[in-house]
């Protein structure tokens, strides 16, 4: 439980520092016969950094509740 907790932690301090994710995808934008064009339209996801802050949170009680050897 511990090294989950770690990876969680981890996980948190990279949701803090990057903010936002854009995935592209391909759109038709015309099809005439065998004419075919498409486009590439961006999606962009964000978060809030206290999102990180809770998953950081989340990972250092698993550490800290892991039982000790």
């Amino acid at each position: 439980m511990k090294k989950a907790g770690i990876i969680i932690v981890i996980l948190g301090v990279v949701l803090t520092i990057f903010t936002a994710f854009t995935v592209f995808t391909r759109e038709k934008v015309v099809d005439i016969g065998s004419l075919k064009i498409t486009a590439n339209k961006p999606h962009h996801l964000n978060w809030s950094p206290l999102v990180g802050v809770a998953v950081i949170g989340l990972g250092a009680v698993l550490v800290l509740m892991a039982p000790k050897k």
